[in-house]
Formats: structure tokens, C-alpha cells, sequence
């Protein structure tokens, strides 16, 4: 890794790191849904850096994800459910998951799928969040299997929907202002540096 790339990385991390804090601290990382229910976007930032620099920093922004979870489990929880997410293996580790598991997927299908490979790495990362999260619950018996399955119906489906709309737009924007051919995706980072 050249010193550009590593303060390339650096700098994404940061950035994407700090759009998670924001989404924690504002109403913008939950929007209102059925029956008092919210939808969440608070894994996408993770999801865009495991895309655009791969899986070190997916899985950082992911982390801080993670960790403002669970500080907003042990100190404003809004139901009995929220107070497990204090234990990092419901918090923090299936978030550090979710950027790798996006990378992944994009990695999978590089080349000249950029703009589906996007797509279904922001699907794959949503899904991976949930299966996880909601998986996590299960295990520990403080969501039965039903309960969690309805969840992940009514919620998590339209999350990934949205999560692979919004990794599409932001790849694409980030393609256009690198130029084609000049923009640095995480899947990309190997020919580029041959070409040097």
C-alpha cells in the first residue's frame, strides 16, 4: 500500500466514520415506519467504505457503528430489547461484519458490473446486518424466532432496498467525480497500482 493510498483510506474512514456519528446523534439514521417501527440507514456508511477501500475500512466505520450502539443501548434505551444491545456481540461485532461482507460481494462482481455489484453490496451488507443483529437476539432468547422473522420481514427487506439504492448513488457519484478510470473503488486498488 503506497503512503497515497493508506491516507486515501484514512481519509474515507474518517469521513464516512463521522457521517455514522451524525446518523446517531440526529433523527436521520431512523425514519418512521409501520406501526411505530423504524428503518434504519445507520449501516450504510459501513457499507460504502468496505466499497470504495475495502474491508479494513468497512470494517473500522462499521465498528464505530457498533459502538454508537451501544452507547445509545446504555444510555438511552427505548424498550427491554435495547438494553441488550450493552453486549458488544449484539452491537459491535455484527456491525464490523457488515463492511466486509460488502466488500466481498462488490469484490465478487468487479469489472464492468460496477453499477449492480454496488447495488447488491448494499443489499448484502443491509441483510447481513439484520440476519446478525436480529440472529444475535435470537440466540440470547430476547426475541423469539417469530418475533424476529417479522422484523425481518417488514423491516429489514426495505432497509436492503434502500441500502443498495443509496451504495449505488454514492459509488456512481464517486466514479463521476474521479472520472472513469480514476476513481479509486476498493476493487480496483490492484490494477492501479501495477499500472505504476
Amino acid at each position: 500500500m503506497t503512503r497515497s493510498s493508506a491516507l486515501r483510506k484514512t481519509v474515507v474512514a474518517g469521513a464516512l466514520a463521522a457521517v455514522s456519528v451524525v446518523l446517531f446523534l440526529t433523527p436521520f439514521g431512523y425514519i418512521p415506519w409501520l406501526a411505530g417501527a423504524s428503518l434504519t440507514i445507520m449501516h450504510v456508511p459501513a457499507i460504502i467504505g468496505g466499497v470504495l477501500e475495502g474491508p479494513v475500512v468497512g470494517a473500522v466505520v462499521g465498528g464505530i457503528f457498533g459502538v454508537t450502539s451501544l452507547i445509545k443501548a446504555a444510555t438511552g434505551p427505548q424498550g427491554p430489547i435495547d438494553a441488550l444491545f450493552v453486549n458488544p456481540l449484539v452491537s459491535v461485532l455484527p456491525r464490523i461484519i457488515v463492511g466486509i461482507a460488502a466488500w466481498a460481494v462488490f469484490a465478487a462482481f468487479r469489472g464492468r458490473w460496477t453499477a449492480f455489484s454496488s447495488a447488491l453490496a448494499g443489499v448484502a451488507g443491509s441483510l447481513t446486518n439484520s440476519v446478525l443483529v436480529l440472529g444475535a437476539l435470537v440466540v440470547a432468547k430476547a426475541l423469539p424466532f417469530a418475533a424476529a422473522l417479522g422484523v425481518f420481514v417488514a423491516n429489514s427487506l426495505v432497509e436492503a432496498a434502500a441500502a443498495g439504492i443509496l451504495t449505488l448513488g454514492v459509488v456512481l457519484a464517486w466514479r463521476g467525480i474521479g472520472g472513469e478510470g480514476k476513481a479509486r473503488l476498493a476493487n480496483e486498488e490492484g490494477g492501479e497500482s501495477k499500472g505504476r
